[in-house]
């Protein structure tokens, strides 16, 4: 008897145990799970976005991930041409960005010492390559996220119009390939915007900090470009000039065959260039590949998008492609903690490898990317399959220069001289001085 309570109780013990042990894998696992994602949530992103045209998207990525993994990620997007004034002012702040941008490589001049080593992160095993990134030494400062285009985004269907016209001097898109026939299409289309049903051959050169950079940055390129180019360099701390006579050329065909007069650009926005030309209102618009989500679903189908080289009047430019590269460039705070510093590389992993984060960056943002991970995402945006074709058919890239200028303040300066002159208070001598003498005197200041 004493024997048969024993082993019942020894039994009973032993279940208890069991059940024990059982709720304890159970606990423990669950404890593990929630520790796992207590982990990787104990820290937090805080990214400051670069781009205001994917504002909405970072936002809903974000939530998508804090949704998945609990962790939270703050974006916030600078205005339009203000990101260098409010990274400095957001870095100063206890609680500051762990994900951040810098333009190439005078961007990462001034923030190099702020740049955690990403040398040894998923999101750098999955570049394509070193063209990519910017380096220090060994060290991975900045991953290029996003490979852009642009040029002069343009309407077929209105350009098939004025094609067809008894008087047009260019029949088609295969003879628009220089600056000359460029002039004489946009001359053309301002003679005849009655007919053609246009308020101009180009939307508004808006000059305020919503568009200025389109002028006084991208369309700038251009000379930079084809200087660097005929002297075999990359970089300069004295740019010459040498074809500020076609930047003169180009900025003088914007201005006098738009849908607005001159001296109204200092009024004149991002939105009302976009508009106009989502509205059918002008043909041509100087933007890029990231201007797709702004102008889609209006008045200009997609099929009806194309996209032109900047034609400066270059000898051989028939043979140029559409300006590509990056000025986007994801930088890690390594001053931030420990803990948020894990987080921020686990959310640029995620938003690189798992389907939310490709789906979000090649389809609702229209990004081409450089990473490995994106073969099968192809953007549906017509203007990055317009670079596709130029690509094809062996014409050349023009590289992104303008990641060499030497500071903010020099593009600011020479978006004064170009609106001065536009508006008629300012002569064209003006913009060359700020163009080159400008170049020397910020360059020194920067690299003394």
């Amino acid at each position: 008897m004493k024997k048969k309570k024993l082993i019942a109780v020894l039994l009973s013990a032993a279940m208890v145990a069991g059940m024990m042990a059982g709720c304890s894998s159970g606990g423990g696992d669950e404890k593990k799970a929630e520790g796992d994602k207590k982990s990787s949530g104990s820290g937090k992103v805080y990214y400051l976005n670069f781009k205001p045209e994917q504002a909405d998207q970072w936002v809903d990525l974000a939530k998508k991930y804090t949704d998945e993994t609990g962790v939270q990620v703050d974006v916030q997007t600078a205005a339009s041409g203000t990101y260098e004034s409010q990274l400095k002012s957001e870095m100063a702040k206890e609680e500051a960005p762990t994900l951040f941008q810098v333009n190439g490589p005078v961007g990462l001049a001034t923030w190099k010492d702020y740049c955690y080593d990403l040398s040894g992160s998923d999101v750098y095993k999955d570049v394509q390559s070193d063209d990519y990134v910017l380096k220090e030494g060994d060290e991975v400062k900045g991953i290029a996220y996003v490979i852009e285009t642009y040029g002069i985004i343009y309407n077929k269907a209105l350009l098939n119009k004025y094609f067809e016209l008894p008087d047009a001097e260019i029949k088609s898109i295969d003879d628009l390939n220089n600056f000359a026939a460029l002039k004489k299409v946009a001359d053309g289309i301002q003679a005849h915007k009655d007919d053609l049903g246009v308020e101009g051959a180009f939307t508004s050169a808006g000059m305020d900090s919503s568009s200025d950079w389109r002028f006084k940055t991208h369309l700038a390129n251009l000379p930079i470009y084809y200087e660097y180019k005929d002297e075999g360099i990359t970089s300069t701390d004295a740019i010459k000039g040498t074809y500020l006579p076609n930047y003169k050329d180009i900025w003088d065909l914007y201005l006098a065959d738009a849908t607005c007069e001159p001296n109204m650009i200092s009024s004149k926005t991002g939105d009302d260039a976009a508009s106009e030309f989502a509205l059918g209102e002008a043909v041509f618009y100087q933007n890029g590949t990231w201007a797709y989500n702004d102008i889609k679903d209006n008045e200009v189908a997609d099929e009806d998008l194309g996209m032109l080289p900047i034609y400066i009047g270059v000898k051989g430019e028939e043979d140029q492609g559409l300006c590509t590269g990056s000025e986007n460039y994801w930088c890690v705070n390594k001053n931030a903690s420990e803990e948020d510093i894990q987080a921020t590389l686990d959310f640029m992993k995620w938003v690189v490898e798992s389907d939310e984060g490709r789906d979000a960056l090649a389809n609702e943002m229209g990004f081409v990317t450089p990473f490995t991970t994106f073969d099968e995402y192809l953007p549906s945006n017509p203007l990055v399959k317009a670079n596709d074709e130029y690509t094809k058919a062996g014409k050349t890239p023009v590289s992104w220069n303008f990641t060499t200028m030497p500071s903010e303040n020099w593009k600011n300066d020479v978006g004064s001289a170009l609106l001065e002159y536009a508006q008629g208070t300012g002569e064209w001598d003006a913009v060359k001085t700020a163009f080159v003498d400008g170049w020397a005197k910020e360059y020194k200041a920067a690299n003394e």
